[in-house]
């Protein structure tokens, strides 16, 4: 797991302890899979956080069908202010065929990258290095600069070329984080249940949220 220290820079952490962190800048992807409103609650949760100050926010042309079947967005205009039910202030939005966009690029200052949901097609470019959209080149530069890179994939069930794939992006330094989302709190709907979801995520990369459910956080 790699961590941002107090003078701003990442390294591995020890022991397996997480030090709770000011991440300035994410980038947030949302492919073809289903889960759109996992994404949703991403974006919705960074917005709010105010130890982020900026969210770079790409879908991927396939997200567009996704999002018009199980969330009723259509189209790209307006979409994060769709998303987010209200004007953004930190997320600016991306085409994902605007591969000269700044985070693709290792120059740009960033702390790490979120891929929600993750389609076995975008894995299978990020495994290969395939660099062949901006969500790609953006994971490859993630992955080159040593930055975090959490891949929510979401498909079942799994062939040996998608385990294969995500054996290849974790050697690679990638986190594979299946969208699996938890029953235990007995959410009272599906949003309920992706938001504690993002909320695990969150956690992952050492931004906890307020509101996430922990087991026996009392012992």
């Amino acid at each position: 797991m790699w961590m941002r220290s107090s003078s701003g820079c990442w390294g591995s952490s020890k022991l397996g302890v997480r030090e709770e962190m000011q991440v300035l800048n994410l980038t947030v992807a949302l492919t073809g899979a289903s889960g759109a409103v996992f994404g949703r609650e991403l974006l919705r949760a960074l917005e709010a956080d105010e130890r982020v100050v900026r969210v770079h926010f790409v879908a991927s042309e396939n997200s567009l069908r996704v999002l018009a079947e199980e969330l009723g967005l259509s189209g790209r205009n307006d979409l994060l202010e769709k998303l987010l039910g209200a004007e953004p202030t930190k997320t600016v939005q991306h085409s994902d065929a605007d591969i000269g966009a700044a985070i693709a690029s290792g120059s740009h200052p960033s702390n790490g990258m979120i891929v929600l949901p993750c389609s076995m097609g975008t894995l299978a470019a990020i495994a290969n290095g395939l660099a062949n959209s901006l969500i790609a080149r953006a994971a490859d530069v993630t992955l080159k600069e040593r930055r975090p890179l959490v891949l929510c994939v979401r498909e079942t069930p799994f062939n040996r070329i998608h385990l294969r794939n995500m054996t290849l992006a974790a050697e690679a330094g990638a986190v594979i984080f299946p969208c699996i989302p938890a029953f235990y709190f007995r959410p009272s709907d599906s949003t309920e249940m992706a938001r504690q979801f993002v909320n695990r995520v969150l956690a992952h990369i050492g931004l906890p949220q307020p509101g996430a459910y922990v087991w026996k956080a009392e012992e």
